[in-house]
């Protein structure tokens, strides 16, 4: 793991993060997760939530204000979009612990102003090298676990995080800071704690029975039996600690050693409550694959659309061929002069079209032979759109195409479709970043389900993802995501980067298991082809079609496209499911650039409460 040199002095000493480098013992003594009874100060504590802002000199928008402070005092005091990135995504790791975090995992992508080009990182979990092809399957019955609770609530479904190695190559790559300065932010909102909103409060809830299964989960999020309380301060010393130490000593005091030993321990032999009547299976981490973990330096997939070049993660990421196949063959057809209820019907006809190639076809490229040039063909978009009717829905699900051959000619459809099983979680979290040169970032980062795996690490304050659920449960040798030791499950995060005449025209992302896919596809439809603004594009209602039989869509979709959408044979089916009471689709950032550098840094304006856009000189 690449260890850089700190710059806490030297950053202390120009201003850079004045009053934010706090390099305490790991040893700290723990403090209460929650304020006495009294009214807690919150004085200190940004919570306001602004989902839009305008100006110039860089810009961050992510879901929380506590991250986007943070982002944008390292942007004003000098530091670039990749340090940034790494100081809110390391806060989200604080104050979104069910989103994501160090025990989890994630995509990053960069564009360099200087260079003119994108780069990605894939720091996507992995399988333990141990990890048997029938992992998922119960030894007491011959039967699949049951996927909620048993498997999503396990230490079979951990994967070796990789959300910190990645942190530290991207700021080794591109970055200014060390990672300890990067971290300080974070470090002090776990230390000084941060105010409890609803929706921390419902998530907590949401997850009540699968926290009160372990002992140092239940200990930490829910303090005398119950959740913490709407206004309440949450703090987590735990995690303060143990980001002191991994600024002292850098990505080996969490790949190698005491903390590694203890990871594995808690996966193979979960700590749970005497209570539980959870079987949470056990699982197959050890110190080895955490120390021989790798982030992936990788090229970002590209496809143009109507005058734009649409940048996004390769495989293993379904996300970047899979809205870049569904752009193709959308390109076919001028959305713009249609209705808008005509315009979605096309915009879920190539969606169901591409999902249909991401279940045939993507999986982890270092095990599955992923033809994402042909994916991403126009020739082979041309040919997918043939399918595609522009005055009837197809039956669901609808077959995938042949990317052995294709030559862009129509010719009858004769193969039935399946349903690939969808087992990604709607949870993770997603920002954005641009800073004063003009470099961009776009992460998404996940522990996979709301809450992860459930497993908090005892005395690290941090929980272990559930990511190896993205994995197809039931082992089959022609299925690209099936099970392998060392491999990394296929995952639907796309953040994506779109540039205009080489220069960056849009970033945007989203959290939401495979609807992330849809979601970041709606977006850019709504913007490039029918006429929104980038915070209408962000705030319309939204509709996700992942050929099936259904389309999940939010009761204002159906509202508003329901009878339209209906009359053209879709089935519209409203948004929610097992883990949350929500009925939303993602909950995206972006930001757009303008003329004369002007930036439009946008959040939800209502989805998972809101979100937090910042500019560093608003207009």
């Amino acid at each position: 793991m690449h260890m850089r040199t700190s710059l806490a002095a030297a950053a202390t000493a120009t201003g850079l993060l004045a009053g934010l480098v706090v390099l305490t013992p790991a040893t700290a003594t723990p403090q209460s997760t929650q304020a006495p009874s009294a009214a807690p100060d919150v004085s200190a504590r940004p919570t306001a939530k602004k989902p839009t802002a305008i100006g110039k000199g860089g810009a961050i928008s992510t879901v929380d204000p506590e991250a986007s402070a943070a982002g944008l005092k390292v942007l004003k005091a000098g530091g670039t979009a990749v340090d940034a990135a790494v100081a809110a995504a390391a806060t989200l790791g604080v104050t979104e612990p069910y989103s994501a975090g160090i025990g989890g995992g994630g995509y990053f992508v960069y564009y360099n102003a200087k260079s003119g080009k994108v780069r990605t990182l894939d720091g996507r979990e992995t399988a333990p090298r141990k990890m048997p092809q029938d992992a998922f399957i119960d030894p007491a019955t011959g039967k699949p676990y049951t996927f909620t609770p048993d498997l999503v609530t396990s230490g079979v479904s951990v994967g070796t995080p990789g959300t910190l190695a990645t942190w530290d190559k991207a700021l080794a790559n591109w970055g200014t800071l060390s990672l300890a300065d990067a971290l300080a932010p974070a470090t002090k909102v776990a230390r000084r704690g941060f105010v409890v909103d609803e929706t921390f409060r419902q998530q907590t809830l949401d997850n009540e029975e699968r926290f009160a299964a372990f002992k140092d989960t239940k200990k930490l999020f829910l303090p005398k039996g119950d959740a913490p309380a709407v206004g309440s301060i949450f703090r987590n010393p735990d995690l303060a600690a143990t980001y002191d130490t991994i600024a002292l000593r850098g990505t080996d005091a969490f790949y190698r050693g005491p903390l590694a030993r203890l990871m594995s321990d808690v996966v193979r032999k979960p700590r749970t409550t005497k209570n539980t009547e959870l079987p949470v299976p056990k699982g197959y981490l050890t110190p080895r694959d955490l120390r021989d973990y790798r982030v992936r330096s990788q090229r970002a997939t590209r496809t143009s659309y109507r005058g734009h070049d649409v940048y996004g993660m390769a495989p293993s990421s379904s996300g970047g061929t899979t809205v870049g196949e569904a752009l193709n063959i959308l390109e076919r057809y001028d959305l713009s002069a249609m209705t808008p209820e005509a315009a979605l019907h096309h915009y879920l006809e190539a969606s169901a079209l591409a999902f249909a190639d991401r279940g045939k076809y993507v999986g982890d490229p270092a095990y599955v032979d992923v033809p994402v040039k042909r994916l991403l063909d126009d020739t082979f978009a041309a040919e997918r759109a043939c399918a595609l009717n522009p005055a009837k829905a197809a039956t669901k699900p609808v077959a995938a195409g042949d990317v052995t051959s294709y030559d862009g000619v129509c010719a009858p459809a004769t193969a039935k479709g399946t349903t690939d099983a969808d087992t990604e979680n709607i949870s993770t979290t997603n920002l954005t970043v641009a800073d004063k040169w003009g470099n961009v970032v776009e992460y998404t980062l996940t522990i996979e389900q709301t809450g992860g795996s459930g497993i908090t690490v005892p005395g690290h304050g941090f929980l272990l993802n559930n990511e190896l659920t993205d994995f197809s449960t039931v082992y089959d040798a022609a299925d690209p995501n099936r099970i392998q030791p060392g491999k990394r499950p296929r995952s639907s995060m796309s953040p994506t980067i779109v540039l205009k005449d080489g220069k960056p025209f849009l970033a945007l992302g989203s959290p939401g298991g495979s609807t992330i896919i849809t979601t970041v596809l709606q977006m850019i439809v709504n913007r490039v082809d029918l006429g929104m603004s980038i915070e209408e594009a962000i705030a319309a209602p939204r509709a996700s079609q992942r050929n099936t039989a259904s389309v999940t869509a939010e009761p204002a979709f159906i509202t508003a496209y329901g009878p339209a959408l209906t009359a053209l044979g879709h089935t519209l089916a409203p948004a929610g499911d097992a883990f949350t009471s929500a009925a939303e689709i993602g909950a995206a950032t972006a930001i757009e650039f303008g003329p004369r550098k002007q930036l439009t840094a946008v959040a939800e304006p209502s989805r998972r409460g809101k979100g937090s856009a910042k500019v560093v000189d608003p207009r």
